[in-house]
């Protein structure tokens, strides 16, 4: 079993904004799979679906995104799951708007969803795909306020291209694991 958590904050509010990419690729990957999030499991909008042989559990955990570990440290602790089984998809600010990197572990750059992950799992050996917000162009705008900033009807619809590529990544990691994700995808910009 593999567990995909894609990282946002729940309600309207933030629905279309740069801090909600992980909600809106794992919809993407969701539909893909011909899975929706149809019910609540775990603190979170749950998807179950096949991927190959492999049996796959999507969360958008609702926490809001500072707490997101205490929605996936239980479905990690329930399904006795190692932290090579999860990948969380979350923004990342200092990648270039679009851009995809897989990695496993690391440091969290001071992403608090990632640190409340990390708190709650007492691991940072999770596969991760950040997927790149950048930064406002003024930096006197804090960052907290851009990503949660509504996309505009432009980066919208450069992001849902990317978004499609994103869900390819996963795919990709669900199938033939991290390091061939990473060696696909970490190359694209």
């Amino acid at each position: 079993m593999k567990l995909v958590c894609g990282l946002g904050n729940p309600g309207a509010r933030y629905a279309n904004t740069r801090h909600n990419v992980g909600f809106l690729i794992g919809d993407q990957v969701a539909a893909r799979l011909g899975s929706s999030f149809d019910r609540n499991r775990f603190r979170s909008l749950a998807a179950s679906a096949r991927c190959g042989r492999e049996t796959v559990l999507l969360l958008k955990p609702q926490t809001y995104m500072n707490r997101s570990g205490e929605a996936i440290g239980p479905a990690m602790h329930f399904f006795q799951l190692a932290a090579d089984e999860l990948l969380v998809v979350h923004d990342d600010a200092d990648l270039p708007p679009g851009a995809i990197r897989l990695k496993v572990g690391g440091g969290t750059a001071g992403h608090k969803g990632l640190i409340s992950i990390q708190e709650n799992l007492g691991s940072a050996d999770f596969c991760r795909l950040r997927y790149g917000v950048g930064r406002a162009a003024d930096p006197r705008i804090d960052l907290a306020d851009f990503v949660l900033e509504e996309l505009s009807v432009a980066d919208r619809r450069f992001h849902e291209e990317r978004f499609a590529l994103a869900a390819d990544a996963v795919l990709k990691w669900l199938t033939d694991g991290v390091a061939a994700a990473m060696n696909q995808f970490n190359g694209l910009a």
